[in-house]
This record gives C-alpha cells, structure tokens and sequence, in this order.
C-alpha cells in the first residue's frame, strides 16, 4: 500500500508531503480551494506569534526550559493574581501556585547540593580512577 502524498511540488521539484485532503490531490495548504482559508490561517498565525513576542518581553518571560524561566512564570502569575479581588478563586490560586514554588525552591536546593557533591567528590573520583 502506498501513502497518498499532495501532489504540490518545490521549487527544487521535491514532493510537499504532507497527506492530501480526504478526496482531493493536495494538502489544505496547497490545495486551490481552500486559498482564502490558508492566507486567513497564516495571518492568524503571524499576529499570534507577534502577541507572543511582544508579552514574553513585556513579561521578561523566556520559555520554560529552565528551573529560573519556570519560577519566573509563577512569578508572573502570582503578581497577576495578588492584583485580582480577594475570591475563594483567586485564594485557591494562589494556594496552587505557592504548592508551585514550594516544589521548585526543593528542585533547586538539590540541584544546589548534588553540585556540591560532585564539586567536593571529583578529585577523589579522578584521583581513584588514576590509580
């Protein structure tokens, strides 16, 4: 059984490859019918990505791919929500972010011990290997 492929080519003449539309030949991006869809999609995309630029920098907020840009989004979320009216919702919250930073602030103090380990065990550990 072979896969069905759009039938759109590149420039350099290589297939699209992605799988066409249930009864047609191309994929949605490429297919002629849906080309007000496709450009109204990208625009969409374009303006959400430009919001995400602009209040990551307005929030000094830089993914979540390290123990600090996480605490930096409960920061965030925790100044957001201090500055809501006092609610049963709002203090549910902020329970759940405290629970949040407990566990980061426990992350980061093993993190902060087991460098100390390996910093203090190292030399023992390249002197025995020497031997």
């Amino acid at each position: 059984m072979t896969k069905r492929v759009c039938r759109f080519r590149k420039d350099d003449g290589q297939a699209c490859g992605s799988p066409p539309l249930r009864d047609g030949a191309f994929c949605l991006w490429h297919d002629p019918e849906h080309t007000d869809e496709v450009a109204e999609a990208r625009k969409i995309g374009g303006s959400r990505r430009k919001r995400e630029r602009t209040v990551a920098v307005a929030y000094d907020f830089e993914g979540l791919t390290t123990v600090e840009s996480v605490r930096r989004l409960i920061e965030i979320a925790v100044v957001d929500t201090l500055s809501m009216e006092n609610s049963i919702n709002r203090n549910r919250t902020l329970a759940y972010l405290a629970q949040g930073a407990i566990k980061l602030l426990q992350e980061g103090e093993h993190e902060e011990r087991i460098q100390s380990l390996e910093a203090t065990l190292k030399p023992r550990l390249i002197k025995g290997g020497r031997r």
